[in-house]
């Protein structure tokens, strides 16, 4: 079983599990699409945010590795947000291979894509330029 070296463990602050310590010695458990309900509970809903984001900053739009991944975790986003990246797909494989489906994560997590606003964002930067220039002629 593949460890991600450097995915968050858990939700920061919480009991939500991100990912597992070791293989199950009697096989990788099952990744099944559960129905996630307009009315479940904040802490759940973070869960899946910080899980989502997660996955971004590690993989991106690349094809990962099951590997370690919590497969409860990966259940509430299977079949929407994380789809499988092989035909055929073996949902109880540690090696199976997943990918985000990048516009249907957007559309269920526009936190997770948004660009960073404010004067530390790369095109907002606050800093004109051309106004350095002048100064260093000076």
């Amino acid at each position: 079983m593949l460890k991600h070296r450097g995915f968050p463990g858990r939700l920061p602050g919480t009991d939500f599990q991100f990912v597992i310590r070791r293989a199950n010695k009697d096989g990788a458990t099952k990744i099944i699409r559960r129905e996630r309900y307009a009315d479940r509970a904040h802490p759940d809903r973070m869960a899946d945010l910080g899980f989502m984001r997660a996955l971004w900053e590690q993989f991106g739009e690349e094809p990962f590795e099951r590997g370690n991944l919590d497969a409860g975790r990966l259940s509430w986003l299977f079949g929407r947000e994380v789809v499988p990246a092989e035909d055929p797909f073996n949902p109880a494989s540690y090696d199976a291979l997943l990918r985000i489906d990048v516009k249907r994560a957007r559309a269920a997590f526009p936190e997770v894509f948004a660009e960073p606003e404010g004067p530390w964002s790369p095109d907002e930067d606050g800093w004109d330029d051309d106004d350095l220039d002048d100064e260093d002629e000076a």
